[in-house]
């Protein structure tokens, strides 16, 4: 983690990331019907999944975009690069759901706004540089908050500290 930007960090359980997800998803049903959802992959896939079955949209696409290059190999994709757009939609959002994780510096969600002005921007979580993009957001994480997301990490079991187990490390 680059620790000049980010110096505080949240683990997103998925109990957590579904109860939001299901509070998204009556948030935006209270919002009227859609012909449709586009999920910002890969971020937005799981949460447009869970959205998809709570609203029975079963009219799901994707824009795919590349932002979050890896610092080190094998390491956490902390560092944004150019935004690449890999796949698109035709059409310009008109009734659709644009559903993403996370909108953090804006830079995706800015590309993604301009492939689809007409779209509802739904995203789980925000940061205060993103979070005038989009339309509806449940949860918003000050800028520096590093958020690791359940598909990201790894649960270990952890020793108790009795038995030998330190604060704060995973077990080997």
């Amino acid at each position: 983690m680059s620790l000049s930007r980010y110096d505080d960090e949240i683990v997103i359980s998925w109990p957590e990331l579904h109860r939001d997800a299901r509070y998204l998803s009556e948030v935006l049903n209270n919002l009227g019907t859609w012909k449709g959802i586009i999920a910002i992959t890969r971020g937005g896939l799981v949460p447009a999944a869970l959205v998809a079955r709570e609203l029975e949209i079963r009219l799901v696409d994707t824009i795919c975009v590349s932002s979050y290059a890896a610092t080190t190999e094998g390491g956490a994709a902390t560092e944004q690069g150019d935004v690449i757009i890999l796949k698109g939609v035709s059409g310009d959002g008109d009734g659709f759901l644009l559903i993403d994780d996370l909108v953090d510096t804006g830079r995706t969600a800015r590309v993604a706004r301009r492939l689809l002005p007409k779209a509802h921007f739904a995203t789980l979580y925000a940061k205060p540089a993103g979070r005038p993009i989009v339309d509806t957001c449940i949860k918003e994480f000050k800028q520096n908050k590093w958020i690791h997301f359940p598909w990201d990490i790894e649960y270990r079991f952890v020793k108790p500290i009795k038995d030998g187990g330190r604060a704060g490390a995973a077990s080997d």
